[in-house]
């Protein structure tokens, strides 16, 4: 095998590894997370893992940024895809919620679970999940800012508070899901910040209209 097939293979590895780490993360918790776990649910050797993390907190850390690459590629980036502005700020709420209701993570958010479980914790890990929620919210805020700026939200409003609002019902969409039900949680979730937008839009017509 030649040296980038070997690399190739490497790398195939080590994606397949936190594919599986970070679902089981949103089930048992971050810190539940052992390279023997994630052995045995892929059937393959502790030591082989050991060529690519050595040790839990590594681990963990890689998880983490895997876990945002996947945000990134399911929330953000179709998100950005819409018009600058108001639209765009919609529609990073929306595909939010796509993203759970997908069922893709079986623990419903690896962010928002892995706060909860390390805020009270200091260390590496807490440090780096602070430095992911602080970006996250800055990205919201940015966007309800050019809302601002292009002139379809009031120059009165606060982005900051409103970003605070939006991830305020995206947590708690996802919290109460699997208690209340998926289907009637997440349409309130959607008709609670549309609706919001709409009382606070100077033209609510460029929204989408909910069915």
């Amino acid at each position: 095998m030649t040296q980038d097939g070997r690399l190739a293979r490497g790398e195939r590895t080590r994606t397949a590894v936190l594919d599986q780490a970070l679902l089981l993360a949103t089930v048992a918790g971050l810190d539940g997370l052992s390279l023997s776990q994630v052995a045995d649910a892929l059937r393959v050797s502790k030591s082989g893992l050991f060529a690519h993390w050595r040790s839990k907190e590594a681990l963990q850390l890689a998880v983490i940024d895997h876990a945002r690459a996947q945000w990134t590629d399911r929330v953000i980036r179709p998100a950005l895809a819409e018009p600058a502005g108001l639209r765009r700020l919609w529609a990073v709420h929306d595909y939010r919620l796509r993203f759970y209701e997908a069922r893709v993570l079986p623990g419903g958010c690896f962010f928002a679970n892995a706060h909860f479980e390390f805020n009270a914790r200091p260390g590496v890990i807490r440090d780096r999940l602070a430095a992911e929620m602080t970006a996250w919210m800055t990205f919201l805020t940015g966007l309800a800012t050019e809302a601002v700026t292009l002139g379809e939200l009031p120059a009165a409003t606060d982005p900051a508070a409103l970003a605070y609002q939006i991830e305020s019902l995206g947590v708690c969409a996802v919290m109460q899901a699997p208690v209340l039900g998926p289907e009637a949680t997440f349409r309130q979730a959607r008709r609670a910040l549309l609706g919001h937008l709409r009382g606070l839009a100077t033209d609510p017509t460029i929204l989408p209209e909910l069915t």
